[in-house]
């Protein structure tokens, strides 16, 4: 066995078999041969570990090299096959695809363009192996459902459910980082087209002059550049889902298109002479105002409707504080492991802080301030001093709320003590850490600031015009 994988030739002429067997082995792959279809079919059925990639003519004496593609993803998923032509059709190449096919390749070829696809093609195994194995490994500590389960996310995911299994165009509309594209993934993960690709198009981060060929393709030639045929993205998608997001950056002309295409269901990519069928279940995000989008004249009306058939409103996270605890603690778990950190929980004045801020970047915000607060806690714990400024402030607004004494009662001492600490905190942070500095912004002596700092176990002492117990490099301070 090659040190980088193995390699199955199927092809009916010896010359072309003893060539590639010759160049890939040169690679440092270890390659098999066979001179047809029932040999490749015996080979991939009866080999004690399964091919990396396979190599197959498409048209063999007895039999063809769509067939092998078959029989290699009945006998192994991950197994990569790239077919080989003389006779390259779009119907062929979508058949292929279809079939499972990694690429197609028009013979004559350039040994370096095969070369090129067949590492593209074990780079892209190992990358699936990768994600099995990390969504095996974070199926084992996630939540079955990251997306919350306060009211109004349940109403959502309802929908979801309900829409799943149909063809319909959704629009999913929502602000940014709300999590749209997370529900896109869920409503394909719950329909039958589970199995098949899920393709993300960013919209807005497509060159004008590349969105046509992005989408639907090009033929090879077809413009400085086109060096190979693309599929695009929604022949890519076959039999599965396509998600347009920020749909609101489309260009005019390209609204025109993909009108055509979800009305016709069919493709035609730059360059082709002909339009081929598709399969794919088109799906939208935007944080745009579509209705005032139409208005304004920047998106066709009659996109609009076809897009619009079912809508799905993600609501932000401040609608949604119910979640909040929920999604934090997920993220705490996912970050600590990511950076090797025994963080484990977070403070209650974290969790009153996280609860009162307002959260205008939505989940993606929450998620990047417990990554941030994970990098920066020095002990078990993520306390208030670890959150960013406008986060622990937050906090600070609400401090009235705890001068309200609760129906069962409380510890008055150790309420004092925390509303004590929470002030202290939050000078010592205004101050860089200098405790000369916070002491007085909190109108008190240095030494009873010294005093009360070690009454709340908040750190050592230290030198009254250095930072006390705070980060080398953010000048924060610690949290106990």
């Amino acid at each position: 066995m090659g040190e980088k994988g193995t390699v199955l030739v199927v092809d009916d002429e010896p010359g072309l078999r003893e060539m590639l067997s010759i160049l890939f082995r040169r690679e440092g792959y270890a390659v098999t041969t066979a001179p047809g279809f029932v040999a490749g079919r015996d080979a991939l059925r009866n080999t004690p570990k399964p091919y990396g990639v396979v190599l197959a003519d498409l048209m063999m004496p007895d039999g063809s090299g769509l067939d092998v593609v078959t029989v290699a993803k009945q006998v192994s998923p991950d197994t990569e096959v790239i077919v080989m032509t003389a006779h390259s059709t779009v119907e062929t190449a979508i058949d292929a695809m279809k079939r499972g096919a990694y690429d197609f390749v028009t013979k004559p070829f350039a040994t370096s363009e095969l070369r090129a696809l067949v590492t593209k093609a074990f780079e892209r195994r190992a990358l699936v192996e990768e994600n099995a194995r990390l969504r095996a490994q974070v199926d084992r500590h996630q939540p079955k459902d990251l997306l919350g389960h306060s009211p109004a996310m349940k109403r959502v995911l309802d929908l979801v459910q309900r829409v799943a299994s149909g063809r319909s165009t959704v629009l999913i509309t929502g602000e940014s980082g709300s999590g749209k594209e997370r529900i896109a993934r869920v409503l394909h993960e719950a329909s039958d087209r589970k199995d098949k690709p899920f393709r993300v198009v960013n919209c807005g981060a497509i060159p004008e002059a590349l969105v046509e060929s992005e989408l639907f393709g090009h033929e090879k030639g077809a413009f400085t550049g086109a060096a190979t045929r693309k599929l695009g993205f929604f022949r890519e998608a076959e039999g599965g889902t396509v998600l347009l997001d920020e749909i609101g950056e489309l260009p005019l002309a390209m609204q025109v298109k993909l009108l055509r295409v979800l009305q016709e269901r069919k493709v035609r990519g730059v360059g082709e002479a002909e339009e081929s069928s598709i399969d794919v279940r088109v799906l939208a995000a935007t944080n745009r105002n579509v209705e005032e989008e139409v208005k304004s004249g920047k998106f066709r009306q009659d996109l609009y409707y076809r897009l619009n058939v079912i809508r799905l409103e993600v609501p932000p996270l401040r609608e949604r504080r119910e979640d909040v605890p929920e999604l934090a603690r997920y993220f705490l778990d996912r970050c600590a492991r990511e950076h090797d950190k025994a963080v484990r929980a977070l403070s209650p004045d974290a969790l009153r802080a996280l609860d009162a801020y307002s959260f205008p970047g939505n989940v993606r915000e929450l998620e990047n301030i417990i990554e941030r607060a994970v990098a920066l806690a020095l002990g078990p714990s993520i306390g208030l001093g670890d959150l960013p400024q406008e986060v622990s402030g937050a906090a600070a607004r609400t401090t009235p709320a705890l001068l309200d004494v609760p129906e069962q009662g409380c510890d008055i001492d150790a309420v004092l003590g925390e509303i004590e600490r929470r002030l202290i905190l939050q000078a010592l942070e205004r101050a860089g850490g200098v405790r000369t500095n916070a002491a007085k912004t909190l109108g008190i002596t240095l030494r009873s600031l010294r005093y009360r700092m070690q009454k709340l176990t908040m750190g050592e002492e230290a030198d009254d015009d250095e930072p006390a117990s705070s980060d080398s490099q953010t000048g924060a301070p610690r949290p106990s």
